[in-house]
């Protein structure tokens, strides 16, 4: 039997990642043109609803995907088209879904806030801010009594640390020592509010401190920085030491959602951060260590920018999701 293909395979594509830099650069450029043709799609009103994309955040979602295994369980927010591709769904997959499209991966009926493959260990992601992490921490603790070395990660942005399931989530996780990581993409930003008008700490992982929890703070901008952070936490779940409140500081390039054109940013705030744009820091270390040339790393961009072309020709060719799909998986009496 012949093996499958990796560019098609979700579990592929994933496991490709964690022993691949290569593979990892390739995809976070794939994350960041996907993200910016869903930009270009809804512009021509092609995408019903809004969109909420993660431009700025790439190594965030691919050193998660690099650390864990497709069977741990990731449950994520509804900024999660990132985190979907770095796991292994298909960019066709995810524009079908956002579009649609009954190519995508929840047959188009989930939209750009709910995407799934229980095939890659990602549970449908979440548009209720926070909503994941206790369903993260139920996870874990199926895996913790079926005795098996399953972790259960669940990734949310800084807002979410204000509310309750946040706290009853690490609270319970820390009392019952789950196989658990709480991984906070801390943006600066709780949609539309800078994090210091709804934050009393500046630091996400004091509130570890709480529940006696491991903790680290990581450059969200770094891929390899924060693949050894998870993959500690990774290593602390497996062997059974609790779980691991992880922040990881990021940003998006992009404002909340579609609507939003980010005004009320500080003057020079973007700039900053796109110096340290997360793909760019990548490409030049691969280049500085040998792995890549400057030519190499064009030519990656070039190929993944036409794959990404194809990819959106291929979702909106096929079929709208129809009203009779809705209830296919519908059980009634």
């Amino acid at each position: 039997m012949s093996q499958p293909d990796a560019k098609n395979d979700p579990v592929q594509r994933r496991l490709e990642l964690s022993s691949n830099p290569v593979s990892r650069l390739e995809r976070m450029m794939e994350i960041r043109l996907v993200e910016d043709r869903i930009q270009d799609l809804f512009a021509q009103g092609l995408v019903s609803g809004t969109t909420h994309t993660s431009q700025g955040q790439e190594a965030v979602a691919i050193a998660l995907a690099s650390a864990t295994r497709p069977t741990d369980v990731v449950c994520c927010t509804y900024r999660g088209h990132g985190v979907a591709l770095a796991l292994g769904i298909k960019p066709e997959s995810v524009l079908g879904e956002v579009l649609g499209r009954q190519i995508g991966c929840m047959g188009g009926l989930g939209g750009s806030m709910h995407l799934s493959d229980p095939d890659i260990g990602l549970l449908p992601t979440f548009a209720i801010v926070g909503a994941g992490t206790p369903v993260a921490v139920g996870a874990a603790l199926q895996f913790a009594t079926n005795q098996t070395d399953g972790v259960a990660v669940s990734v949310f942005g800084d807002g979410a640390t204000n509310i309750g399931g946040f706290h009853e989530g690490l609270n319970l996780a820390a009392v019952w020592n789950l196989p658990a990581i709480f991984l906070c993409e801390n943006n600066l930003y709780g949609e539309y509010s800078p994090i210091a008008t709804t934050t009393a700490v500046t630091d996400i992982t004091k509130r570890a401190l709480a529940y006696d929890m491991a903790a680290e703070t990581v450059d969200g901008q770094d891929v390899d920085a924060v693949l050894a952070t998870i993959e500690r936490a990774v290593d602390r779940a497996r062997s059974g030491a609790g779980p691991t409140l992880i922040e990881a500081k990021t940003y998006r390039y992009v404002g909340h959602s579609r609507s939003d054109k980010a005004t009320y940013r500080p003057e020079g705030e973007l700039e900053q951060w796109l110096a340290r744009d997360p793909i760019e820091l990548f490409a030049a270390k691969l280049v500085a260590n040998g792995e890549l040339t400057e030519e190499g790393v064009q030519t990656i961009r070039q190929h993944q920018h036409d794959l990404i072309d194809v990819a959106a020709q291929t979702a909106l060719a096929s079929p709208p999701g129809s009203i009779p799909q809705m209830f296919a998986h519908v059980l009634a009496p």
